[in-house]
Order: structure tokens, then sequence, then C-alpha cells
């Protein structure tokens, strides 16, 4: 048994912390500089129940159905609760929400916000993952009397300020969102104690390292903070390094986001036979969800597949939040059985029982190949990754793959072989066009989003506008065409 105590935040840690900005005195070693913690870490837990959490939080997690924690869980758990800094590094899908979740819940819990002074933040690159972490903890949150407030472009900031001003325990944004309410005095982070950074790699690949180390320098220099992340390179170094006190490391799963009971397939097909081949997977059986490369490329092939009677919708930057919202719903429900998307839905989405993602356009970096593939094969399912390869693409695509360290399935098909079938499942359309309901605009529910509450949650919760300044909640102006 294991049992961790929890400091309440009116009191000061057992540990030092100085009021300037914090850097790692960790020595820092492998590819990714994971810091050695000079603090002994807590043992992994065996059970919730041997965790030192409210009992509130341990009869929520069985009503949800989450009966063992996952290894990220068990290993941070402990010390996060204890008040520790905490590193976690696992693939999308590995139960980080949970890792970080419980043990901001736990140690908030009994305090109350004055308003527009939040206590706990949680920061996200994307408005997706805001909305997919924000399900996951409403029913955690909600059994011990904290209220959770999400925060990001595309919805009306005037909703959010006023959710602010009646004040917030726990506020899931995302940067540029969370940077224009603080301008309009609207939110103060001078009482955060507990701060997240999720998907911290993709903040910075996104442009936002210069505005997260700004929203950093804003909260109690003595919180606890903990950063978790699917690959952690050079970038996010510099955040473990300033803000980060001898954090406790965890890595699930190898730098290179491996995952086991993922397949992995380069299908070389021709030019002019490409857009056949993509129309046939998607007419296959079952969902799937297909990435390229623009926003106006999704439209297109959109359009394409539901005048070959594929049930198909579109999803990128310029959707709003609504839309993107419902869209996603409609894919999870089935009445869209093909989501065409960019890489706003790299990351930050979950949908159960995925098994197949197909990039109808190669991603242009290994690390969005990873994080595209990583929407399938999601706590311990297995999945398959299709990637079509026309012959100008071959050769970066298999540079591509040895620096992701993916031993792929190579193979040459055309839209009608029968290995392209086994492989994907792929099958003609009924060539008869078919329409889907448009997607409407839909009012805003409390916590902020387009809906405040999780549907259909599977026993693990998983994740996943503008600022008027440089930035957007999609990343900087180079990033629109998201």
């Amino acid at each position: 048994m294991i049992r961790s105590s929890r400091p309440t935040h009116h009191r000061s840690s057992s540990r030092s912390r100085s009021s300037a900005p914090r850097r790692s005195s960790a020595p820092l070693t492998g590819e990714f500089a994971m810091p050695i913690s000079t603090t002994p870490a807590l043992p992994p837990a065996e059970s919730f129940a041997a965790l030192d959490m409210p009992a509130a939080l341990l009869q929520t997690l069985t009503r949800q159905g989450v009966t063992e924690p996952f290894p990220i869980q068990a290993a941070t758990l402990p010390n996060a609760l204890h008040g520790r800094d905490v590193l976690g590094r696992g693939r999308t899908g590995s139960g980080k929400t949970l890792a970080f979740g419980l043990a901001l819940l736990a140690r908030t819990a009994g305090r109350r916000a004055e308003p527009r002074q939040p206590l706990a933040l949680v920061l996200v690159p994307t408005r997706e993952l805001a909305q997919q972490v924000t399900d996951a903890l409403t029913p955690y949150a909600d059994s011990v009397n904290l209220r959770l407030t999400t925060v990001v472009g595309g919805m009306s900031i005037g909703r959010q300020a006023a959710q602010l001003r009646r004040g917030a325990e726990v506020v899931v944004a995302t940067p540029g969102r969370l940077a224009d309410l603080i301008n309009r005095g609207d939110c103060r982070l001078d009482q955060v104690s507990i701060t997240v950074l999720d998907e911290a790699d993709q903040m910075a690949d996104m442009g936002f390292l210069p505005q997260v180390t700004v929203l950093l320098d804003q909260v109690i220099a003595g919180g606890q903070r903990m950063l978790f992340s699917a690959t952690l390179d050079r970038n996010v170094d510099r955040l473990v390094r300033r803000f980060l006190n001898d954090p406790v490391t965890h890595s699930v799963d190898p730098s290179q986001g491996t995952v086991t009971t993922m397949e992995h397939h380069l299908l070389h097909v021709s030019d002019g036979d490409k857009q056949a081949a993509a129309t046939n997977i998607a007419a296959r059986e079952g969902r799937v969800l297909m990435f390229v490369g623009m926003k106006h490329a999704a439209d297109r092939l959109t359009r394409s597949l539901l005048a070959s009677g594929v049930r198909a919708a579109a999803l990128h930057g310029g959707k709003s939040q609504p839309q993107r919202t419902r869209t996603l719903e409609q894919f999870r429900t089935g009445d869209v059985t093909v989501l065409v998307a960019t890489n706003v839905a790299a990351r930050g989405i979950h949908v159960d029982n995925l098994d197949l993602v197909v990039n109808v356009d190669p991603p242009t970096d290994h690390k969005d190949y990873l994080h595209r593939g990583g929407r399938t094969a999601r706590a311990g399912e297995s999945g398959t990754v299709v990637t079509l390869v026309t012959p100008s693409q071959r050769r970066e695509m298999e540079r591509m793959m040895v620096t992701a360290g993916i031993t792929a399935n190579s193979a040459r098909v055309h839209s009608s072989d029968a290995e392209l079938t086994r492989i994907t499942g792929a099958r003609l359309p009924s060539g008869i066009p078919v329409t889907v309901a448009p997607v409407a605009e839909r009012p805003q529910s409390r916590n902020g989003g387009s809906n405040g509450r999780a549907r259909g949650r599977s026993p693990q919760p998983r994740r996943g506008g503008t600022s008027r300044g440089r930035y957007s909640d999609n990343g900087p102006r180079r990033a629109a065409s998201a």
C-alpha cells in the first residue's frame, strides 16, 4: 500500500522553492535530455485505492469503470499527489490526462477560488485537446465540488470572461485565449499553485513557447509544475530547465512513440490512381480518419466522397469551434463514417474503436506522422496506419520512417487490387450521392465548450480562435492553413 501525504496549498511545501524563475538542477541524460532527479521518487502505485485521494475521486473512478491505473498513472500519481514536479512522457492514449488530472483535483479539493483568480491551470495547444481534457476531468471535478472552465479561441470571449468572474478553481486553456483574457483584466494567475503543460512539444512546434513562458512567469513561483508530452525535444528542454524543480521523470514509451499494436503500411500508388484508392478505402465498412495537407484539400476530398456515396465530413482550422465539435460528434456516433482532416486533428481527439488512419497526403514531419497515427491503437487496442505514397514522395517517406523509428510494410497497389482490400477493407463505393446534415452552430455550455460533458466515455478518459495578438490557438499565423 502506498500512502502519499498531500499538503494543502495554503501551507508551505516540504521542499524549498525560490521566488525567482526556477531552473532544474538535475543532471540531464539521453537523446532528449530526460532529467535524473536528485530526490528518490516514490514507488509506483499498485492501485488507485493505495493513493491518498479524496474518497469522492475514488468513488468516481469506480463509477467510470476505471479500475486499474495505466503505467504512467501508477508511476507519476504518488509523486504528483505529494507535490513533486513531474515530467512525463507517454504516447497519446497512454492515460496522461488522468495522470495529471487526478493529482491536480485532489490537491485543489476543498479550496475556493476568488473571482478571476483560478487556483490550477492546464495549458494545451489546441481547442480540441482543451475540450477533451475538460470532458475527461468534468465528472471528477464535479465529485469534489470544483468549478472547471475552458477558455479557447473560436468561442465567445465574453462568456468565458463571465465564467472567470464567477470564479473557477481549474482553468483548461489554450495560450492565445488565456493571454487575451489576462490582457482584458478578466483573469489573473497569481493564485495558480498547480500548473500543467499538456502536449508541450506541440506547443513548442506551433510557436507557443514565448507565450507559455510569459504565462508561467505569472503563476506562483513556488507552485507545482507538471509537464506531459508524447515526445520531448530540445525546445521542451528549455521549459524543463527553467520551470521544473528536481522533477520526477517517467517515460512509458520510447521517444519515437513506437506502438507494438499498430501496423504501418506504405502503399505506393500512381498519381493517377491515388484518388480512386483513397475513395475505395473510404468506402470500407467502419470508420476511417483521413489526413490531408491543406484545408482546401480536405473540403475537396470530402465533396468527392459525398458524391461517390461515402458519408464524409471535413475538419480543419477554417471551421468554427462549434462546427468542429459537432463534426467530431457526428464521427464518434457514426453519422459520418469518414473524417477528412488536416493536422488540427493529429492530437487532442479520441474516438473509440478507430482502427484505421490513412495519410492521403503524407505529413512533412516525423512527429506529425506519429501523432496522426496516434489516433488509432490507443490504450492497448490495435490499429493500422496507411500512407498513400506517390513516386515523387517515396524517398522522403523512407527517410521519415527511419527518423520515426518505424519499420513499415511496403507494397505497390492499385485501387482495384485485393491487397488494398486486405490491408484496409477497401471496396467500391455505391456511386449514389449522399448528404450529411449540416453542422449547426450550437450555444455554448456553462464551461465554455459546445458540449460540457463527455458522452460515450470509454473506461479510461483520453484526450484530445484566434488571439488578438501575434498568435492564435492553432499556432502562429504561418499555421493558418490547418
